[in-house]
């Protein structure tokens, strides 16, 4: 195992994740996929996994700095819960190579979106 490379994935992810909001999926997926050969499945599980504590350390930071809006997190918190769990339920009935397509489409219309269409930042 490749404990350097798996370390630089969590410093980079983490960093982007405190810094933009996201880390897990767009940043640690694909490098777990890539550079430590992780299967999707195996690098999405480990995502989420890392992503408890990362964004645990980010949300204490924000909340200091009077980033954080309770009343929308409140909102948001159970039924992302929920989907959390349907959508890992889901993932065993798509292939892993599909996933990664799945998952680079997204990362597509998200970028263009953001690019081109949104108008705050």
């Amino acid at each position: 195992m490749n404990y350097v490379g798996i370390g630089l994935v969590g410093l980079v992810s983490g960093v982007i994740s405190g810094l933009l909001g996201v880390g897990g999926g767009i940043v640690m997926v694909p490098a777990m996929i890539l550079l430590l050969k992780l299967e999707p499945k195996q690098a999405i599980g480990t995502s989420l996994a890392v992503i408890i504590p990362t964004a645990m350390m980010g949300t204490f930071k924000h909340l200091s700095m009077g980033n954080v809006n309770w009343k929308a997190g409140l909102i948001l918190a159970p039924l992302a819960i929920v989907g959390g769990y349907v959508g890992a339920q889901l993932t065993q009935h798509i292939p892993g190579e599909q996933l990664k397509r799945i998952f680079g489409g997204f990362l597509i219309v998200v970028g263009i979106y953001m690019t081109f269409f949104s108008s705050r930042a």
